[in-house]
């Protein structure tokens, strides 16, 4: 009789309730739902409160969309490790027009709605170095993301919201080309940032109205690629910002440290600075000269409250 009580709890969602979840999706049965998809959709629209939804731990193959309309929602996984949202489209993989996806159209999982947050996940996109392939696509205000891993190649994470800011704590995120990038403002607090073959790590496109691009705190920037075969940045948009604060830099990295992009233009407009890097691809006295090292008095106006114009992630 117990079993038969807890198997109907389980069938009806009722031990994701008794931990806090609204939702569990499994890909055996024992949750609400068998797909991610389907739990985003199951989201009531522009619902003032916080829609919690736990993964249990598998490959979950979907090309995935948060809507607009689906505001606060929280992703949990089992294990950061195991529970793997995933899927291989990539730039010129064509469309049932026979047309490519494109770099945008390329991504595993879009993220439209604000308040986002995902903690113990792993966002992939599978299909390989192919050239732009893009594992997560955020355009919500206030998207949060803590152990989590961003698995790729070529342009892995798309901070792509104008205006929207950002916050990963405790990340993996690696790739090759431009692997972060986009116009988002976004703050990596102890990250592990991982390179692989050459390339840089980040390509922002910071609008000319933002104070702030992507700051890195306390990261460390390593991975198996060549020496020197690394630039921390170059301008997607002649406004990037990029800085740098009292991070591990690996040997991979150049010691010009900042590429213009092939446009001259660019070092005037552009601002990238680093505050007290150290490791073996720390070298102030020989990084691009338009680049800047930061002084105690500047490095201080870099708090996740300035940067994140008042919003404290931590908070919650």
């Amino acid at each position: 009789m117990k079993n038969l009580l807890l198997l109907v709890f389980l069938s009806f969602g009722g031990l994701g309730r008794a931990f806090g979840y609204d939702f569990v999706v499994a890909q055996d049965g024992s949750g609400k739902f068998r797909t991610v998809q389907e739990a985003f959709n199951a989201v009531p629209d522009f619902r003032k409160k916080a829609t919690t939804i736990f993964i249990k731990k598998g490959i979950y193959k979907e090309k995935l969309i948060l809507a607009g309309s689906k505001n606060i929602v929280k992703l949990i996984g089992e294990d950061r490790d195991l529970t793997i949202l995933t899927y291989d489209d990539y730039n010129q993989k064509k469309n049932i027009f026979g047309e490519d996806k494109g770099t945008s159209g390329s991504a595993s999982c879009y993220l439209y709605g604000s308040d986002f947050s995902a903690e113990n996940l792993t966002f992939q996109n599978s299909s390989g170095p192919v050239g732009q392939a893009v594992a997560v696509w955020v355009d919500g205000d206030r998207a949060a993301f803590v152990n989590c891993r961003f698995l790729g190649f070529q342009d892995t994470l798309y901070t792509y919201g104008r205006g929207s800011r950002q916050f990963y704590k405790n990340c993996y995120i690696e790739g090759t080309v431009d692997f972060i990038f986009g116009s988002s403002t976004a703050w990596f607090e102890d990250c592990e940032i991982f390179c692989k073959k050459s390339g840089y790590v980040t390509a922002a496109s910071t609008p000319d109205t933002a104070r702030f691009g992507y700051v890195f705190s306390h990261c460390r920037i390593g991975g198996d690629a060549p020496a020197s075969s690394f630039g921390l940045g170059r301008p997607w948009r002649p406004y990037a910002k990029t800085v740098y604060l009292n991070c591990e830099l690996g040997a991979i990295i150049r010691p010009e440290g900042w590429d213009p992009w092939e446009k001259e233009s660019n070092k005037k407009t552009a601002y990238y600075a680093e505050y007290q890097s150290h490791g073996p691809g720390a070298a102030p006295a020989r990084r691009a000269p338009w680049s800047h090292q930061l002084t105690d008095a500047e490095a201080k106006l870099y708090t996740l409250q300035n940067v994140l114009h008042g919003w404290n992630p931590l908070a919650n």
